[in-house]
């Protein structure tokens, strides 16, 4: 009966254990349900939040990695600084022809001070094959990028579908030269290299970028930014930032890539992650919304707060034309005088009445 008895006892024990294992089976199943749920919801999420935070550095699905092109590769490497950096700009061929913007913007190398050795290390990024065959006959670094069916041959005017078809597309590129391992000052061509601006980038900016306004304080995340003038480093921080940029324009459908930049750089992620972000001041990187006052110590001049192809191309030529002028001057006078722009001339007219009418249609 004591076996009996036993055995009983021990049969009753064995089944409320299974039944003990079974209800913490179930358990940790719904768990792991939930989190891959959760995990989900977020991972498809539209909001700039949706990265999951699991990682710092995760591969979102909007990942800017293009696939290896040997090509990119080789120019790329080819151009490289010593420490793996090159610059770079968009082109296509409402910019390159003849007498327009990508001349004037070369022209500048050669005018500027210590700037005409670095064409040596300008990428051209073309956006199509006229511009190409143009880049290709003046500049000896120059890639043609894949549009996957979009046409960027013509001018993009600002905000329109092509403009941030464009701006989109070379955030992603822009990426992946950071997962190569290159880091870059990127360019738009519509700004004049008039010294050379490695000597006023800061040690230690991840993503450093120029401004339209500055208010004086190079931290300071309210300036406000302009995306066609940065130097960025490569590094875990800065390919992690460009990958949530890029994911970030589903927030913003109606956005660039410059007024998203301003909604996310304030974000807790970004702040997480320890991204170094410095502000270009305009007294060494000025343009036509806030130019330099000070010609001993201007690096470029960009023809920002502007609309219009044919106006930037009127103004960059006076604006280059003042620098000549200041260039020709004595060494020792150049110290003494203080002069100024006689620009903007017609970009001051183009984005008076842009803004004019923008204001009426409100």
């Amino acid at each position: 009966m004591k076996d009996s008895g036993s055995s009983g006892g021990d049969a009753a024990a064995g089944g409320g254990g299974s039944h003990l294992l079974v209800r913490r089976v179930m358990q940790m199943t719904m768990v792991v349900v939930a989190f891959v749920v959760v995990w989900i919801l977020m991972y498809n999420s539209s909001s700039p939040f949706a990265i999951p935070v699991f990682s710092r550095y995760i591969t979102t699905r909007d990942s800017t990695m293009i696939s290896y092109d040997p090509e990119l590769e080789s120019v790329l490497r080819n151009a490289s600084m010593e420490n793996k950096t090159v610059i770079i700009t968009t082109l296509n061929d409402a910019w390159a022809e003849p007498n327009s913007i990508f001349d004037i913007f070369l022209k500048s190398f050669h005018l500027g001070i210590e700037t005409e050795r670095l064409l040596k290390h300008l990428v051209v990024i073309t956006l199509d094959q006229k511009a190409h065959a143009r880049c290709q006959a003046l500049h000896p670094h120059c890639y043609q990028l894949e549009t996957k069916g979009d046409n960027f041959t013509k001018e993009a005017f600002f905000m329109t579908q092509d403009y941030l078809k464009m701006m989109w597309r070379r955030i992603q590129f822009l990426g992946s030269v950071l997962e190569m391992g290159y880091s870059f000052v990127f360019t738009d061509t519509d700004i004049m290299w008039l010294r050379n601006p490695f000597n006023e980038f800061y040690n230690d900016g991840d993503f450093q970028i120029a401004c339209d306004f500055y208010n004086g304080n190079s931290n300071d995340l309210n300036n406000l930014p302009n995306g066609g003038f940065n130097y960025v480093k490569s590094n875990e921080k800065t390919i992690w930032f460009y990958k949530f940029w890029l994911n970030s324009r589903k927030a913003y459908p109606k956005m660039h890539d410059q007024d998203v930049f301003n909604k996310i750089k304030m974000n807790p992620l970004i702040q997480n992650i320890k991204l170094k972000i410095r502000f270009l001041g305009t007294m060494h990187f000025g343009g036509f919304c806030q130019p330099s006052k000070e010609f001993n110590q201007v690096c470029t001049m960009h023809a920002n707060c502007c609309v219009g192809l044919d106006n930037k191309v009127n103004d960059l030529k006076i604006l280059l034309d003042d620098w000549s002028k200041y260039m020709a001057l004595p060494n020792n006078t150049k110290l003494n005088v203080h002069p100024s722009w006689t620009v903007p001339q017609s970009c001051k007219t183009s984005f008076q009445r842009s803004r004019n009418r923008k204001n009426k249609g409100r």
